[in-house]
């Protein structure tokens, strides 16, 4: 464990100095397996950790639980569940029955948010209002199956850049409008700085989310340039970019959201980083411009 002070967190973790709402997301130290990952956090102090269903799948649920349960992290949320559009009903019915098993997964994990990333474009489709009615229909759909299970769906909007492949709702207040005909305890949205921050919308969106009781999570990292050719590994640790963490998490904060804040990184150098040193990056990258210390 840490030799840091810091808290001691109701699962049994002693929270760095600061960190004390800090998670990592998983993909932050891609080259871990998920046993590496839960005993480095428990090392450096960070007290909970947010699953990826593809580690999640080699170790099983109820081992990843075990895992995390036994080293005292919470577990802040599962990505992913989404990919909802779909070309044709083999695929949309293929797409239904893994997000039940994402609802399921979360559950036996311990925690309440599942993340959505609702998906793309189907192939070969340019009918984008068709593929944000598919996502609205599928949420329907899958939100009683959520409730039943305590598992809060937390529908992410996605840089613009993104809305061919990956989701076609690319605003806070389009992933809004798709949770606010559910109940909030099961239907929220996801606030990620690296697609929200650029939106001239965002302070009115956040406070209407807060309004609403719709923060399910925040997921924070940095814009940095130049772009690298896969757009998707462009984001970079906190304060190395753009945006202003200081003036986000104010209204993130004044939004009412009170969570866990969740550190989540797709960059190939970070990825190529000793995952110790990465952390030990985060921490002292939230204390500074994240949690204020």
């Amino acid at each position: 464990m840490s030799a840091e002070r810091g808290v001691q967190t109701e699962r049994g973790v002693r929270a760095a100095e600061g960190c004390e709402r800090l998670s990592l997301n998983q993909i932050t130290t891609k080259g871990w397996t998920l046993e590496e990952a839960v005993r480095g956090c428990a090392a450096a102090g960070i007290p909970a950790i947010g699953l990826w269903r593809d580690k999640v799948a080699e170790t099983g649920p109820a081992r990843a639980a075990k895992l995390c349960r036994d080293a005292g992290l919470a577990v802040s949320s599962l990505c992913r569940g989404g990919f909802l559009t779909a070309g044709d009903e083999a695929a949309r019915r293929s797409a239904f029955a893994d997000n039940l098993a994402a609802i399921e997964e979360a559950a036996e994990l311990g925690t309440d948010t599942l993340v959505l990333v609702v998906g793309g474009l189907p192939p070969g489709s340019r009918d984008l209002v068709g593929a944000r009615r598919q996502v609205a229909d599928m949420i329907g759909e899958l939100t009683p199956h959520a409730g039943d299970f305590g598992v809060r769906l937390a529908i992410e909007p996605l840089h613009p850049m993104f809305c061919a492949d990956r989701a076609v709702v690319s605003t806070l207040g389009q992933a809004l409008d798709l949770a606010e005909p559910h109940p909030a305890e099961q239907v929220g949205v996801v606030v990620d700085s690296y697609h929200v921050w650029w939106d001239p919308e965002l302070e009115r969106q956040l406070a209407r989310a807060g309004a609403g009781g719709r923060i399910a999570a925040y997921q924070v990292c940095d814009w940095t340039l130049p772009l690298p050719a896969d757009a998707l590994l462009g984001r970079g640790h906190v304060g190395d970019g753009h945006i202003d963490f200081g003036w986000l998490t104010d209204r993130v904060a004044g939004a009412g959201y009170t969570g866990w804040i969740e550190v989540e990184l797709f960059n190939e150098p970070v990825w190529n980083t000793p995952g110790a040193q990465t952390l030990e990056t985060v921490k002292q990258r939230h204390r500074a411009h994240v949690a204020g210390v």
